[in-house]
């Protein structure tokens, strides 16, 4: 077993933390099709990413040449093909960055609170994830019928794995690279930050929620589509549930007060 408590992707709170600024960061971008031309959208986040980010993967973006910056290295994978499913895993493979941060492209995610993400994992957590729904975050839109279905989704994740999380499906997040293999990511349809988030419970893995604040829209489609995205959630919380799970979340408090009188 190695000496190195780095080199286990599985590195516990308990760890000695890497030190600060030693890690490479690589910040994933996606940019949904039919939205028009992103270039615009593009150099904003740009302007915005902190200088601790060495690499850029973009999948999709615009179709003409992107203005070079100073330290940050740009590759770019292509269109995002949909025929391959809604999640543009090749991207998080394609990183090379000790660090991986994923956002989208479409201007409601801001780079500038990139650093937060880093401190986290620098402190020792193996898993970051942003939240609209915590003191310091919030969201320009979000429809009554998606809350309220979020609100079940986390009920059902908090049964199956025992994490309170208040955001399941936000795709801002932050994670070793080590972890882009353990999280056996699969073209299945879910939304990517669900999938992530639904493989980091599974696999046990120490996750933090920090504040995140949800802008509105500047490049690219927006189709809510609650019920298909939050029946494929729900499939991807089930299939990865751990083996005690089923029989927790059939217990429940009636139930229990039913036995109990019984």
């Amino acid at each position: 077993m190695s000496s190195d408590p780095h080199a286990h992707p599985l590195r516990r709170s308990t760890d000695r933390a890497p030190r600060s600024g030693t890690r490479t960061v690589s910040l994933v971008l996606t940019f949904r099709p039919d939205g028009g031309d992103p270039g615009a959208a593009l150099d904003r986040i740009l302007d915005q990413v902190p200088a601790s980010v060495r690499e850029l993967v973009l999948i999709g973006g615009p179709s003409g040449g992107i203005e070079e910056r100073a330290g940050l290295g740009v590759l770019r994978l292509g269109a995002w093909d949909f025929t391959r499913g809604d999640i543009p895993h090749a991207a998080l493979l394609a990183a090379t960055g000790d660090l991986v941060v994923l956002m989208n492209a479409d201007g409601s995610m801001s780079p500038q609170e990139i650093p937060h993400y880093l401190h986290y994992l620098e402190s020792g957590y193996d898993f970051v994830k942003g939240s609209r729904f915590i003191a310091g975050g919030d969201y320009a839109d979000y429809p009554l019928s998606r809350r309220i279905g979020h609100r079940a989704l986390l009920r059902v994740a908090h049964r199956l794995y025992g994490q309170h999380l208040t955001d399941l499906w936000y795709g801002f997040c932050a994670f070793r690279r080590p972890f882009v293999d353990l999280l056996d990511l699969r073209e299945d349809g879910v939304e990517l930050g669900a999938e992530l988030v639904t493989h980091a419970l599974h696999y046990g893995l120490r996750v933090a929620e920090v504040p995140s604040l949800e802008l509105p829209r500047r490049h690219g489609p927006s189709h809510p589509r609650t019920i298909r995205d939050g029946a494929r959630i729900l499939g991807a919380l089930l299939d990865e549930r751990p083996h005690n799970a089923l029989s927790r979340l059939a217990r429940s408090p009636a139930r229990g007060s039913r036995d109990a009188s019984g």
